[in-house]
């Protein structure tokens, strides 16, 4: 080999040897990236919780929207044995429209028994859908099941029996209520509630009184025994990590008229003992949250009814009473409200009261899209400093506190 070719060698092997060595260090360096990456973003990677259930943490801003603070104080009912992913209210689920739904097994505005409730397993199927189109924060999923007239769950759908509060008060038997509350919890969350709308706490004053006397949903005329029975169906729901809701707030036994019809006045039946089981359960911290009546009373406020009063709702559950927690409306469609008052007056009035969570029951009237009509008029008396956007922010930590308390679900973005 000549010297020419030597050299010539000589310079492509150092060339080859120079080319694999810096690959080497490309390839290094690159790995060494690829683990500071995994390193400095390791709050995307999947989290194992106690459970070993994996949930994706991603940097996605934890403060939610005005609208989905507003979504969270909606609770609507729709009509359907299925949530199908195609459906108004799944799509409203996912949007954050609403923060909760009711179920009924009659629908009133079509005078049918179709509506949501069919079986057993058809209600569970039904509940499994609604909770997993909730991404970020679980629905509340509630019925009224008071139990004996007043029950959504009945037997000819193959539910078990269940006994009224009238029943219950004349006894007024710890353990039997106790049993009647636990069966009461127990079906509920068997069959994928979270809520019942029960127990009533109004005082049966008025044995005729066509909402509540006469349908036997009143425990007693006495506030102590209303209170009593009250208070052991509530911790036996409780304890099966169901939340109630008492109502009607300020009390509805007295009513001669029901306001699911329309104008309903109490101003000369009502008077102030029927707060006595309100004071009691709220010093003994029962209630998970108490829901308004529509009645009317002038001496408490000459100008509205009890939901859309600031001196009811504030006045004297939040002020006198002391009640720091979750105040739901009463259905927003029935004709007490809806004869009197369009949408955007009832909404900014039961708001501006103190209301934490409007009620639609969507089954007097039906509207399809109340959810997105709810959710853009009160985000517009927002911005329209009708409705102070503090009021917005109190009742979305209420709701917020209420759900972490009893309901499992990841809330990042709260």
């Amino acid at each position: 080999m000549t010297i020419r070719n030597f050299r010539i060698l000589l310079i492509i092997t150092l060339a080859v040897l120079t080319a694999v060595l810096s690959a080497g260090c490309t390839a290094s360096d690159t790995q060494q990236d690829s683990k500071e990456t995994i390193i400095n973003n390791s709050d995307n990677l999947p989290v194992s919780d106690d459970k070993g259930e994996y949930h994706i943490h991603t940097t996605k801003s934890s403060d939610p929207t005005l609208d989905e603070k507003i979504g969270q104080m909606l609770m609507i009912g729709f009509r359907g044995y299925t949530a199908d992913n195609d459906s108004q209210i799944a799509d409203d689920i996912r949007k954050g429209r609403t923060g909760g739904v009711i179920l009924f097994d009659h629908d009133v505005a079509l005078g049918t028994d179709e509506r949501n409730i069919r079986s057993p397993e058809q209600v569970r199927t039904l509940n499994n859908q609604l909770q997993g189109y909730a991404e970020d924060i679980p629905l509340f999923i509630a019925v009224d099941q008071e139990g004996g007239k007043i029950c959504r769950l009945k037997e000819k759908y193959g539910f078990p029996a269940t006994v009224s509060a009238e029943y219950l008060g004349t006894e007024n038997n710890e353990t039997l209520t106790r049993n009647a509350g636990s069966n009461l919890a127990g079906m509920l969350k068997e069959n994928g509630f979270n809520m019942n709308f029960a127990p009533v706490v109004d005082l049966n004053v008025n044995p005729d009184s066509p909402a509540i006397g006469k349908l036997n949903r009143s425990y007693s005329a006495d506030p102590d025994v209303v209170t009593d029975n009250a208070g052991w169906i509530i911790e036996e729901h409780k304890n099966l990590g169901i939340i109630t809701a008492i109502k009607h707030f300020p009390g509805h036994g007295s009513a001669m008229a029901d306001s699911h019809e329309g104008f309903t006045d109490v101003t000369g039946t009502w008077s102030e003992e029927e707060l006595i089981p309100y004071q009691n359960l709220i010093k003994e911290d029962l209630p998970d949250m108490i829901m308004t009546a529509h009645i009317y009373n002038k001496n408490l406020d000459p100008d509205y009814p009890a939901t859309l009063s600031e001196k009811t709702v504030t006045g004297i559950l939040r002020d006198k009473l002391a009640y720091e927690g979750v105040i739901i409306t009463d259905a927003m469609d029935m004709g007490a409200i809806t004869d009197s008052y369009g949408l955007r007056d009832a909404l900014k009035l039961s708001i501006n009261a103190g209301c934490d969570i409007f009620l639609f029951a969507n089954n007097i009237v039906y509207d399809e899209n109340i959810a997105e009509k709810s959710v853009s008029i009160v985000k517009e008396l927002v911005k329209e400093g009708e409705i102070p956007e503090e009021r917005i922010n109190e009742s979305y930590e209420r709701i917020i506190t209420l759900k972490k308390k009893y309901l499992p679900g990841n809330y990042t973005k709260v």
